[in-house]
């Protein structure tokens, strides 16, 4: 079997997307790689598929939970023994594992990255036959980077343990040069091949506003997406799936998918429960809530029963659905690479989509206590954490201008992951309130 047929056969694609061929030919050749590719441009196929035609075990470092049973799952729905490691294992199913793995049951295992260096598991992997290690949302290993883990830390130490030297793969959606840099360095990637596929969306629409009363904008916006919230539903403008505000636009848009993104599960709760009230086909997803709640709502967006999620950002990784048209944040995000990574969770299938971002002051206030809360990290120095919160006030600094730009969105997007761009996209709020004023 070759790449194509692996292609064809697992995962019903007939050709590659850019830059996926040259990543994986990389890794099948033995060479270290980073793919820096957005949200959709297809990562985990770069290293999926070297797994299922390397001869050992592909080992794949992920920091979620949710996000290594989520790939997992998908693994086995396409026929691919797989695994994962994590927390979430009781001790006897933990050794199952490692005892099936030892005897050639799983192609790829997703582990977590604290366990790479205890005692059994680092056992395991010095006697077995590792062909690649992947290093999935491999930004978390930069103080630089939205995530920064330590844990991802102990790759590099990890890797040199190894009886026989695999090649590492690091792949992340959003990296400024500065993160990219680190990958290499704290990864210990050897000579790597670099690509950085285009951020850029063309498909997607962003639009940034400041309602007076959000909770009213943000009815009107799901009523033109969705149907009328309540008997008085105001119709007269709406921005649609196509990308264009439509002052005429009487009929509600039907049979249309999107996530709205919330700060705080509260905010969640509380949308969740006036959509209900409604009778849309809703659903929420955030940390507070159970497995069982949280795999079902997960399971209902998926199979297209709701017609909207309301979630923190704790909903999406590993998510592949290809038919969102909208994605509304009611909050702005705490920085750029977050608020990209999540907005781009919209169009997958190359179709426009929206991408819709509620901004107010009281949004940078509650940006700013979760930033001076969560770098509580007792693996870091004192030193450390005051690095790192002038890191994130310096990027949630940079996604206010996001906010308030009078200019193209595109570009400032595109700028700040270092790619050029001339301005007036033509697809975006600030390009369309150039247009009028002209």
């Amino acid at each position: 079997m070759d790449k194509h047929e692996a292609l064809r056969t697992y995962f019903g694609h007939k050709s590659f997307r850019p830059a996926q061929e040259t990543l994986i030919d990389a890794l099948l050749t033995g060479r270290d790689v980073i793919g820096v590719m957005p949200t959709g441009a297809g990562k985990s196929l770069c290293y999926q598929i070297p797994g299922i035609l390397l001869g050992g075990i592909t080992l794949v470092v992920s920091p979620l939970i949710s996000l290594m049973k989520d790939q997992v799952a998908q693994l086995k729905q396409a026929g691919i023994p797989g695994a994962y490691i994590n927390s979430s294992l009781t001790m006897p199913q933990y050794y199952e594992v490692i005892k099936r793995a030892s005897n050639g049951r799983y192609k790829i295992i997703y582990v977590a990255p604290e366990r790479l260096e205890t005692e059994d598991f680092l056992a395991f992997a010095v006697r077995s036959d590792i062909s690649l290690v992947a290093v999935d949302e491999a930004h978390c290993v930069s103080q630089w980077g939205q995530d920064f883990r330590p844990s991802y830390l102990k790759v590099a130490g990890f890797m040199e343990k190894l009886r026989n030297r695999p090649p590492l793969g690091a792949f992340t959606a959003t990296a400024t040069a500065e993160v990219k840099r680190d990958m290499e360095r704290l990864l210990g990637l050897h000579e790597p091949l670099s690509l950085t596929t285009g951020f850029d969306r063309p498909n997607l629409y962003f639009q940034v506003t400041a309602p007076k009363y959000k909770p009213a904008y943000f009815r009107e916006l799901i009523s033109r997406r969705i149907g009328p919230i309540g008997i008085n539903a105001n119709r007269n403008t709406a921005f649609s799936a196509t990308g264009q505000e439509d002052g005429n636009h009487k009929a509600p848009i039907t049979n249309t998918l999107g996530i709205v993104y919330c700060a705080t599960r509260k905010t969640v709760d509380t949308l969740y429960g006036e959509m209900q009230r409604q009778g849309i086909p809703v659903a929420r997803y955030h940390a507070g809530m159970d497995d069982d709640e949280r795999r079902q709502s997960q399971d209902d967006f998926i199979n297209d029963r709701i017609a909207v999620m309301i979630a923190t950002n704790a909903f999406g990784m590993g998510i592949d659905k290809p038919n969102v048209r909208f994605v509304i944040h009611y909050n702005m995000p705490k920085n750029i690479e977050s608020y990209y990574q999540e907005a781009g969770r919209a169009g997958r299938d190359g179709k426009s989509a929206d991408c819709i971002l509620l901004f107010s002051q009281d949004d940078i206030r509650i940006a700013e206590y979760f930033i001076q809360n969560s770098n509580n990290n007792e693996e870091l120095s004192a030193k450390e954490r005051e690095i790192l919160m002038k890191r994130d006030i310096s990027r949630l600094d940079k996604m206010i201008g996001y906010c308030e730009n009078q200019g193209c969105l595109r570009a400032y997007l595109l700028r700040y992951f270092g790619e050029k761009h001339k301005g007036k996209c033509g697809k975006c709020s600030g390009c369309y309130h150039a247009k009028r004023t002209r």
